[in-house]
C-alpha cells in the first residue's frame, strides 16, 4: 500500500503514536508527530500505567485474542527495547497471585479461569499452584504472610516512564518532526493531496472521540510509593472481592499500586476512598508499605470501545485509526504495532487474524 519513501502524519504521541512514528521513521519514511501535550506524555494513559505484561493474569478480564497479543509482546518488547538509545527497566520474573483465607472461593474461580485459558492458548506457560513453603522460596518477602498462592511464569513488566522518555530521544535521533502542544484533528489533513502527508494515523486515544464516537473512558487510579522495607521481586496480585489490586515493583524500591476501574471519563484527583483502599490492600500484602513514602497519586482514563477490545479501522482513504487499547496498552502495543505495519505494507495482516483483532478497511 505504501511507497518508499512516504510521508506520515501521526496524531497522538502516547505509546502507540511513539512506537509507530519510530518504526516508520527507521524504515525510511518522513514522519510528523502531533500531540496536544508535551514530550513528557502528561496527557497519556501510558504515563500512569503499571506496564505489566501479564497475558495469563489478564485472561480473567479479557478475550483469548488479547491474551495472544500479550504473548506476542513478551517476545517483541525485548527486541524493541534493545533498539532504544538508553536502557529501560524490563523484568520477566512472572506474576504472583495471593489471597487471604476468606477469599479462597474467589481464588479457586480465578484458578479455573487460568486453566481454561491454557486450553485455548496452550503455548502459555502453565500456572503453578503454591503452598506456603514454595511461596516463601519464590518470594521470601511474603514468608509467613500467605498460606498459598499461584505463580504465572514468564510474565513480565517494564518501566513505562523510562520507556516514554527513551522513545522521545529515539524519535529525535530517527528524524521524526515532533509538534508538542499542538492538537490536531483528522479533518485538518487531506492525505494524498498536494502539500499533505501521504498517510494519516490517528492514535489519540480518548482524544479521538469526536472521530470515533463509540470510545468511552474507564478511569483508573494509581499510587506510586517508595518502600525501602519491601523487597518484592515480581508483580504481585491480591485476590479480593471488592478491590483486587496489583503491586508492580520497579527499580530502587519504587512500587506502582493500582486496580481501580470506574466507568467514567472524570480526570479529577483520586478520591480518599480509592487511595485508602489501594494502600490498605498493599499493606495487607506486606506490612512494610506502612512506612512507604507516597510519591504520587495519579488518575487517568483508558480509551475503551464497547467490547473492551482494541480495533483498527480505516475511516477514509489513507487514514487509519488505532484505538481501544483499554487497560492492556503495554501488553498489546507491540502486536498492534506489527499489525499496522503489515496493513501499511501489504493492505492485509495475517497477525490480525491470529489475534482476533477487528480491522475495518474501506
Amino acid at each position: 500500500m505504501i511507497s518508499h519513501p512516504s510521508s506520515f502524519a501521526i496524531l497522538g504521541a502516547g505509546l502507540m503514536g511513539r512506537l509507530l512514528a519510530l518504526a516508520l521513521a527507521r524504515a525510511g519514511h518522513r514522519v510528523s508527530l502531533y500531540d496536544q501535550q508535551g514530550a513528557d506524555a502528561q496527557g497519556s494513559a501510558a504515563r500512569v500505567a503499571a506496564a505489566m505484561l501479564a497475558p495469563l493474569a489478564e485472561s480473567a478480564v479479557t478475550e483469548p485474542g488479547v491474551v495472544r497479543m500479550g504473548e506476542h509482546a513478551l517476545v517483541r518488547w525485548p527486541q524493541l527495547l534493545a533498539q532504544l538509545p538508553e536502557p529501560v527497566f524490563f523484568q520477566q520474573n512472572g506474576t504472583l497471585v495471593v489471597w487471604h483465607r476468606q477469599d479462597a472461593v474467589d481464588a479457586a474461580r480465578l484458578r479455573l479461569q487460568f486453566e481454561t485459558t491454557r486450553t485455548t492458548v496452550p503455548t502459555l506457560p502453565a500456572m503453578e499452584a503454591l503452598g506456603s513453603d514454595r511461596l516463601t522460596t519464590l518470594e521470601p518477602a511474603l514468608a509467613g504472610r500467605f498460606a498459598q498462592g499461584m505463580y504465572l511464569p514468564g510474565e513480565g513488566q517494564l518501566d513505562n516512564r523510562q520507556l516514554l522518555a527513551a522513545l522521545t530521544h529515539a524519535l529525535v535521533q530517527a528524524g521524526v518532526t515532533t509538534h508538542w502542544n499542538t492538537p490536531r484533528e483528522v479533518t485538518d489533513f487531506a492525505p494524498g493531496t498536494a502539500g499533505q502527508p501521504d498517510w494519516l494515523l490517528d492514535c489519540r486515544g480518548l482524544g479521538a472521540r469526536h472521530q470515533w464516537s463509540a470510545l468511552r473512558g474507564v478511569r483508573g487510579e494509581v499510587v506510586r510509593v517508595h518502600a525501602p522495607e519491601v523487597t518484592l521481586q515480581r508483580p504481585t496480585r491480591l485476590v479480593h472481592p471488592r478491590y483486587p489490586i496489583y503491586i508492580a515493583p520497579k527499580e530502587d524500591h519504587l512500587f506502582v499500586i493500582g486496580a481501580t476501574e470506574i466507568e467514567s471519563d472524570d480526570l479529577s484527583p483520586a478520591s480518599v476512598r480509592s487511595a485508602l483502599e489501594l494502600m490498605s490492600a498493599a499493606y495487607a500484602v506486606h506490612s512494610g508499605f506502612a512506612e512507604a513514602r507516597i510519591v504520587e497519586i495519579a488518575t487517568q482514563c483508558r480509551p475503551t470501545l464497547p467490547d473492551n477490545l482494541p480495533a483498527v479501522r480505516q475511516s477514509a482513504p489513507r487514514v487509519l485509526e488505532i484505538n481501544g487499547l483499554y487497560r492492556h496498552g503495554f501488553m498489546i502495543a507491540p502486536a498492534m504495532l506489527d499489525v499496522v505495519l503489515q496493513l501499511l505494507s501489504t493492505g492485509q495482516s495475517p497477525l490480525a487474524a491470529t489475534f482476533d483483532l477487528s480491522v475495518q478497511l474501506l
